[in-house]
């Protein structure tokens, strides 16, 4: 009686499957193929690299960290091992609908949606975002080179004021230190329409360059920057002061997006590399 009521479960389930007790027994006991060890050992290497990114890689930048270490494996078999571990980059937010614009008076649209130069500090981009927390709005301004896709100048303030913009392009200049002419595009926020803006500007070689009036896409970099940003590290969290949102930003822009996140416009490297490679 005890016998039967120990073997009634795997009976049942036999029965179910419809397949014979020493084949199931067969299979229970069989050893591990290597392919499947091989998934096996491929999967903490993933999970590694997706965890090293805050959990916001897919397959494609994964496959890039694995290639990086010396491991050969298709794009396919990776996409495969992530996705029956539910292991899933973030999904990002709607993209913004293009309006059509017009040019502003105080600056034309030098840039002209030319997103892609092919020296460093030849084009800036730089715009303005703002972070929630329990205290209030944090506003942060952000400057990235068009050739590396490197933020080389940013600013964190909790007031949306003149010095907001100044302050990150001044880190700009002062960590990249140009030699020629930069042109310098933002959009239409009274940051960069000020006096003390266009001051800046001529009295640092730098040539303002405006979006068209609501439409976003003409600062797309820019745009794109601050979507990774919010989808990648902030997900929609208030934060709970302000300077733990100004330490989580700078660790994302410094540690995270800088040295270590992959960007399929540079070939899958990081700016930092993209640079070191193109020294």
């Amino acid at each position: 009686m005890n016998e039967h009521r120990h073997t009634w479960p795997l009976t049942t389930m036999c029965r179910l499957l419809q397949v014979a007790r020493a084949g199931f027994y067969q299979w229970l006991h069989r050893p591990e193929s290597d392919h499947a060890k091989e998934d096996a050992r491929l999967l903490v290497l993933i999970r590694d690299s997706w965890r090293a990114s805050g959990g916001v890689y897919g397959s494609r930048r994964v496959l890039g960290d694995l290639r990086e270490i010396g491991e050969v494996c298709g794009k396919h078999r990776v996409a495969r091992i992530m996705r029956q571990h539910s292991i899933k980059a973030q999904r990002g937010y709607k993209a913004l609908r293009p309006i059509a614009g017009r040019p502003y008076l105080l600056a034309p649209n030098h840039l002209n949606r030319e997103f892609t130069t092919s020296q460093p500090d030849q084009t800036w981009v730089t715009d303005i975002t703002y972070i929630r927390t329990w205290q209030g709005w944090l506003y942060l301004a952000v400057v990235i080179d068009l050739f590396s896709l490197r933020v080389v100048g940013w600013s964190m303030k909790p007031t949306l004021s003149r010095e907001l913009a100044l302050n990150a392009l001044l880190m700009a200049l002062w960590r990249r230190k140009p030699t020629g002419r930069v042109l310098v595009h933002s959009d239409q926020g009274s940051q960069y329409g000020s006096d003390d803006w266009r001051r800046f500007c001529l009295s640092h070689n730098l040539e303002p360059s405006m979006s068209r009036r609501g439409n976003c896409w003409d600062n797309a970099v820019a745009e794109s920057f601050f979507s990774s940003l919010k989808k990648e590290r902030i997900r929609k969290r208030i934060y709970k002061t302000r300077d733990l949102a100004k330490s989580d930003v700078f660790d994302y822009i410094e540690a995270f997006y800088n040295r270590t996140r992959r960007h399929s416009h540079l070939g899958g490297i990081s700016p930092e590399a993209f640079e070191r490679a193109s020294a």
